[in-house]
């Protein structure tokens, strides 16, 4: 009863995103920004509240011409999926079969890097909320410090700070690569500068760089003290637990000296579950995470060790006229190599980038680099053993972004989606992942299953 509830849900969901509605909302503690200083904060949930992003407005077109086009665009989603090298998420769906069957007790965590449509965090928190409504809600898991960007934002949390800080990271050569889980930092030299968070959680980790001259930071729960810590020393990744009761907080971070401080970010989980930590960066490329030090990092993955780790790039590269196909495929290899080193056993799953299209004669047309994008991630898939998913040719393939502009699921740039289409995407994916997921369970049970002989006729006796 409970998958089959879960099932009518997803129909449901994906029947309201092709008519416009939003997908339901996991609550979460989204009062108003309290002040550091409140001596209480509201544990009522509330549904988040976007925020507003600019939006590419799309050509006019008549009621006939949008029909047309949600109609194709529902065709194309409903043709049936196929991931490439599904094996590779064998470790992955192996985690969530235990969890769905209660022999585990862990939090299974997905790190999500991308570019500005995982940034976005409208498919990847589709994806969330229906993996946390199957599998448990094991809470948000990491977070940037503060606002790294003004347009950054989670959809299961909320996060601002103050104007003092400077964001490292951000799609730069340069730096010394020290940078957190997400490849963002935030740094200042200045007293009394804030990073707050405000979310339900029931344990939080504060993650910093430790590095030479380095300041104090207060902490704070719901206005109140709760430690300060020095973040003098030796240079690398630390972190500090935070013992906290169940519920809703709002956990502050504030600098005392007039020292540099550089802090990671949040983390914030529930005691069981799935995370899906979106850990996008507008207008990335692959190849920036390989300016990330493994040194910043290692200590991290072995502390919180990801089930599933998810690279979805390419837009942007597909605009960089340096990338070759061979340039591409042998720096998305590394890439690859380079999560394996840091998580041998978790499953990697690659997702192309979505068709989107440039101005060519005064008319729009397929940007045709994407080919060459799509073939390079392919080939570094097939020889590093990770699972590779089409977005292109699951939203209907190359030159399907037109129709997808016309539905009113795409932003007038024909690249980024709006709110209802990557929340399709979102919802895409999600019923891929659950019938791969499917498919593995089957076969699990086929071969765990014991197999009984018959006993040959000659051998049976009948009692008289």
């Amino acid at each position: 009863m409970r998958l089959l509830a879960l099932s009518c849900a997803t129909i449901a969901i994906g029947f309201g995103l092709m008519h416009g509605a939003a997908a339901p909302k996991k609550k979460a503690s989204t009062v108003k920004k309290a002040p550091v200083s409140a001596k209480k904060v509201t544990s009522k949930k509330r549904t988040p509240v976007r925020r507003r992003v600019a939006v590419a407005r799309a050509p006019v077109t008549t009621p006939i011409v949008r029909a047309a086009a949600t109609d194709a665009v529902s065709k194309w989603l409903n043709v049936p999926g196929i991931m490439e090298n599904p094996a590779a998420m064998v470790p992955f769906f192996e985690q969530l079969h235990r969890i769905e069957r209660g022999q585990s007790s862990d939090v299974l965590r997905v790190f999500h890097y991308g570019d500005s449509h995982t940034a976005a965090d409208e498919w990847t928190g589709t994806l969330r909320y229906l993996l946390q409504m199957r599998f448990g809600d094991g809470g948000n898991g990491f977070s940037h410090a503060g606002r790294p960007w003004n347009g950054y934002r989670r959809l299961d949390l909320k996060s601002w700070s103050t104007p003092g800080w400077h964001s490292d990271g951000l799609n730069r050569r340069d730096g010394d690569g020290l940078y957190g889980l997400s490849g963002v930092s935030m740094s200042t030299t200045l007293p009394s500068q804030m990073v707050n968070v405000q979310t339900e959680l029931e344990q939080a980790e504060f993650h910093y760089l430790q590095q030479p001259g380095g300041g104090r930071v207060e902490l704070s729960d719901n206005g109140a003290a709760i430690d300060t810590i020095s973040t003098e020393g030796e240079g690398g990744p630390r972190c500090v637990k935070l013992t906290l009761s169940p519920g809703s907080h709002l956990l502050t971070a504030r600098t005392v000296d007039r020292k540099p401080v550089r802090l990671f970010g949040w983390v914030t989980e529930n005691m069981r579950g799935v995370t899906w930590e979106t850990m996008g960066i507008n207008g990335a490329q692959a190849s920036i995470g390989l300016r990330w030090e493994d040194a910043g990092l290692a200590p991290i993955f072995r502390d919180r060790p990801p089930g599933l780790i998810v690279l979805a790039y390419g837009t942007n590269e597909a605009r960089n006229k340096e990338w070759t196909f061979e340039s591409y495929r042998d720096m998305f290899a590394a890439l690859l190599d380079k999560y394996r080193r840091l998580a041998p056993a978790a499953s990697i799953l690659v997702i192309g980038p979505p068709d989107h299209q440039i101005r060519a004669g005064g008319a729009w047309a397929p940007h045709e680099k994407i080919d060459l994008i799509l073939e390079a991630q392919r080939e570094a898939c097939k020889s590093r053993g990770a699972a590779f998913w089409d977005m292109r040719e699951r939203m209907g393939g190359k030159g399907a972004m037109k129709q997808w502009v016309y539905a009113g699921m795409a932003q007038g740039d024909f690249v980024h989606f709006t709110g209802p289409g990557y929340r399709l995407l979102g919802a895409a994916l999600y019923k891929e992942l659950m019938g791969q997921y499917a498919t593995f369970a089957r076969i699990r049970q086929e071969t765990m299953q014991p197999k009984t002989a018959a006993l040959p006729a000659e051998t049976a006796t009948n009692e008289e």
